[in-house]
């Protein structure tokens, strides 16, 4: 499966490239839509291990966390992290395409626009998790 986000009308799309193009709509099959996104990767690897809704994610990694902690994995636990918020759709790409490209964008997170509206650093805010 080769996932793909889009912005489109203010809002997140991704699209499943694996199948075909619609007659209908001319578009690939969406899988997702949203407002913003969320990653959740491992900090030290930059290993991308979920995206999607924030809530989702959110909610994915809070329950990931306590099963590794509960477990003994402290470390494990502590290098799961969370990054949500209008991120660059370009950014978001690579983090899927690319293996350990999280890491490289976390490190670069306060110097990349706003995702919905570029140019607009200043008025990014993003929220992150550990």
């Amino acid at each position: 499966m080769t996932l793909q986000y889009q912005l489109k009308e203010g809002s997140y799309h991704l699209y499943d490239l694996s199948t075909p193009v619609s007659k209908v709509t001319g578009e690939h099959r969406l899988r997702l839509k949203t407002d913003t996104v969320a990653i959740a990767f491992e900090v030290s690897t930059g290993a991308l291990r979920e995206h999607g809704s924030p809530m989702r994610i959110h909610s994915w990694a809070n329950t990931t966390r306590r099963r590794l902690r509960a477990s003994g994995a402290l470390a494990s636990a502590n290098d799961l992290v969370v990054v949500s918020g209008p991120l660059p759709v370009d950014e978001i790409n690579k983090c899927l395409k690319i293996n350990g490209y999280c890491r490289d964008m976390f490190t670069r997170l306060r110097e990349l626009p706003h995702g919905k509206y570029l140019g607009r650093a200043s008025e990014s805010p993003r929220k992150t998790t550990h």
